[in-house]
């Protein structure tokens, strides 16, 4: 039997975790974000749901701007805590599956499996994540590359509007991408629909006469590696080949830091209501981390001023702890290193952890 690569990716998931406790609110324009009020100033969208993406919203807008946007969308509060508990559903359920889970986030996984029929596998799991009353959609690929760009693919399959693509595996929430229809189906797009390449890059390569990703296949190596460096350079041209890595970790990622930052609604001036909310996040910070069992080495703060200039400082740690007060008091004598001569429109703490 062949390895392959599925990569998983939720749909539409904050909306779709709402949707699970709301049901009357399926099919509508529902929009998550903030507290739920649109009039919040500084608060951002972070899922709009399929039939509010139609309006124009999309996550990272401002919610003023929805609501302009979409004037009838319904505005939902962020619920963190119920987000973390239906992906905690969902990784598990994926893991009763055979292979190995690589988890990504809330709403995408990598799951590596043996098998001579993945479209069949991809289908069980589809169908088992919709026994969740969630849905996702599913790139089966021959490396996390090409499974992540296939889930592209078969989130668009079916979609009347979706450009046509090759036929293999795309039955609509499904699609195949392998070194086998690579060409036909990636030659003639744009660098930056590559995974990894955003469109600093693309320009860069497109001053090279580099615009599709059959260009980037015929490209020298030696010119890209005289470009972008010995590194950077040949990685571009294996992934202008749809080569990439086949590697599945099942072991959940130790952060090294965490970190705690907010835009406050109205600026801040006064040097002692900054103080109050740096010893806030501190504290905030430092009692999630001592409830993970983790110490904190080093801290440090940032500052971003109403004219969106931003700034951190930091200092380590006498000793390694996870004593809130010493770590509160770093960071007040951190935030007094600053002139904050300027309104303050964001602040963050974070806090560097000591290894396991």
């Amino acid at each position: 039997m062949a390895r392959w690569l599925l990569h998983v990716d939720l749909d539409q998931f904050q909306a779709a975790v709402e949707f699970r406790r709301h049901p009357e609110l399926r099919g509508l324009p529902v929009i998550v974000g903030g507290n739920g009020d649109p009039t919040e100033p500084r608060k951002v969208v972070t899922c709009a749901s399929y039939p509010a993406r139609g309006f124009g919203v999309r996550a990272g807008m401002p919610l003023r701007s929805a609501q302009r946007k979409c004037p009838e969308g319904v505005f939902l509060p962020l619920d963190m805590t119920a987000y973390e508990d239906a992906s905690d559903e969902v990784m598990a359920l994926l893991r009763t599956f055979p292979g190995r889970v690589e988890v990504w986030g809330w709403d995408e996984a990598f799951l590596a499996a043996d098998t001579d029929d993945p479209e069949a596998l991809a289908q069980r799991v589809r169908g088992a994540i919709a026994g969740l009353e969630l849905t996702c959609s599913i790139g089966i690929g021959d490396n996390k590359l090409t499974a992540k760009l296939a889930t592209g693919f078969a989130k668009s399959a079916g979609k009347a509007s979706a450009e046509p693509v090759a036929d293999a595996g795309a039955a609509a929430g499904v699609f195949r991408l392998t070194a086998e229809n690579w060409i036909e189906v990636m030659a003639h797009r744009p660098t930056d629909a590559l995974w990894g390449i955003g469109t600093r890059i693309a320009a860069r390569l497109a001053e090279l006469g580099i615009r599709t990703v059959g260009d980037l296949m015929a490209a020298d190596r030696q010119r890209l590696a005289a470009e972008f460096g010995p590194n950077t350079g040949p990685y571009l041209w294996v992934l202008g080949h749809g080569k990439g890595d086949t590697d599945v970790t099942t072991e959940p990622r130790i952060p090294v830091g965490r970190s705690k930052s907010e835009t406050f609604p109205h600026d801040l001036t006064d040097r002692g209501e900054i103080r109050a909310q740096v010893v806030r996040l501190a504290t905030e910070v430092t009692e999630e981390m001592a409830a993970a069992g983790r110490i904190g080495t080093r801290v440090s703060v940032t500052v971003r001023t109403n004219t969106f200039y931003t700034r951190s400082k930091q200092e380590k740690l006498p000793e390694p702890t996870s004593d809130v007060a010493r770590i509160a008091e770093t960071a007040l004598r951190i935030i007094d290193r600053f002139d904050l001569d300027r309104p303050v429109r964001l602040l963050g703490v974070r806090l560097e952890l000591l290894p396991r």
